[in-house]
């Protein structure tokens, strides 16, 4: 008798939600304490270390439902997946949250980046400043599709590092 083999898309999609839901509650609760201007070296490790958390935690569990084997590729497929979903619900908290419940959110994060951008480059004058501010509010949209590959990327990394560690290849014979 044939055993079912469980497919990858339908863990990559419970754990990419799982994925969503807890950075949906990292993304409010910094919002809560308005650090959600920042983008400190902190919040990206404790970001980071989530995901890989979640994607070590799918791919185990995938494995565990495969019998006790993983492929390099299952565990590839997982952790894309679930790096896909997750910030594809990341994005759309952040597209809300930019342009819906704090529509003056570039504005403010500009205020609050400018003295730093100005000691950085004293030649600056004021109107420069704003033609770049300018600037990158009318290219505000590239975040989105930059955020989704780099989070695929990332997925890609964490579930090569996650594959190998739990890789188990089945017996040939």
């Amino acid at each position: 008798m044939d055993e079912q083999q469980p497919k990858t898309g339908k863990f990559a999609l419970n754990y990419g939600l799982l994925m969503g839901l807890i950075s949906l509650v990292f993304g409010v609760m910094l919002y809560t304490q308005k650090m959600h201007y920042e983008t400190s070296t902190a919040v990206i490790v404790i970001s980071i270390v989530i995901l890989a958390a979640i994607i070590f935690l799918a791919i185990n569990a995938f494995k565990k439902a495969n019998g006790g084997y993983l492929t390099i590729a299952e565990a590839l497929k997982v952790a894309v997946g679930v790096a896909l979903v997750g910030a594809i619900i990341s994005l759309v908290y952040q597209f809300v949250l930019t342009n819906f419940i704090e529509p003056d959110f570039m504005d403010k994060a500009m205020e609050i980046a400018k003295p730093k951008a100005m000691a950085q480059n004293p030649n600056m004058t004021e109107e420069q400043w704003e033609q770049g501010v300018e600037m990158q509010k009318s290219f505000a949209w590239i975040q989105y599709p930059v955020l989704l590959i780099m989070n695929c990327v990332l997925g890609l990394i964490l579930g090569l590092i996650s594959g190998l560690i739990l890789k188990k290849s089945k017996a040939e014979y």
